[in-house]
């Protein structure tokens, strides 16, 4: 079953009957974390960080529909396509600390092709979300799958997790690979070793 694509919903804090925006409550938390947020270097921080923040997590005010549906050909060719390293930055849910790393994608066509610009694009829109690698993986090939119709779809990300790196085991070195293979890419153990043999030709 595909991952269903999250949509953003606002809800405003209430305090004190007023509505508190992300710079109001990033001050608040300058200051709880024993700070003085007027002091010159954090006097514009709240700010810059909801600026950041909103980017970041920009891929809420996008969809598929929007991205691939105008940029699909009919063609006559039947082929392994594969986009490789295309970099990803994206925010992990539990501690909204940065992962970031390369997604490669490889799918079949079935007498259409999609734009290779906007397959990045479709990345970019998943990973601009607060995400887990895993939940990441399967809606870029979910997503492909659906809008292009392809024989099969194999997505493989591989990133660091600033979460293990900065935070709790602290294991600099660590990164964690996912995969997502479907159609014949999941049944078709060739098909699916080409796609992995071409990934790992990068190194």
């Amino acid at each position: 079953m595909a991952p269903r694509e999250q949509s953003l919903i606002e809800v405003p804090v209430a305090n004190n009957g007023e509505i508190d925006t992300i710079t109001d409550l990033v001050r608040r938390i300058i200051r709880l974390l024993g700070e003085d947020p007027e002091r010159e270097g954090l006097r514009r921080t709240p700010e810059r960080y909801e600026e950041a923040l909103r980017f970041l997590t920009s891929g809420y005010q996008q969809d598929t529909d929007t991205i691939l549906n105008k940029a699909m050909f009919s063609v006559c060719y039947d082929e392994m396509v594969v986009v490789k390293d295309i970099e990803l930055y994206s925010l992990c849910e539990h501690h909204m600390l940065p992962f970031f790393g390369k997604c490669h994608i490889a799918y079949i066509p079935d007498k259409k092709v999609v734009g290779l610009s906007k397959i990045a694009r479709l990345v970019n829109m998943f990973a601009r979300r607060l995400q887990i690698q895993e939940r990441l993986t399967q809606q870029i090939a979910h997503a492909v799958q659906e809008h292009i119709s392809p024989q099969g779809v194999g997505v493989v990300v591989e990133a660091r997790h600033m979460c293990m790196v900065m935070r709790g085991v602290e294991k600099q070195n660590s990164s964690a690979v996912t995969s997502a293979m479907l159609g014949v890419f999941r049944d078709n153990r060739t098909t699916r070793s080409e796609f992995l043999s071409l990934v790992r030709g990068q190194e």
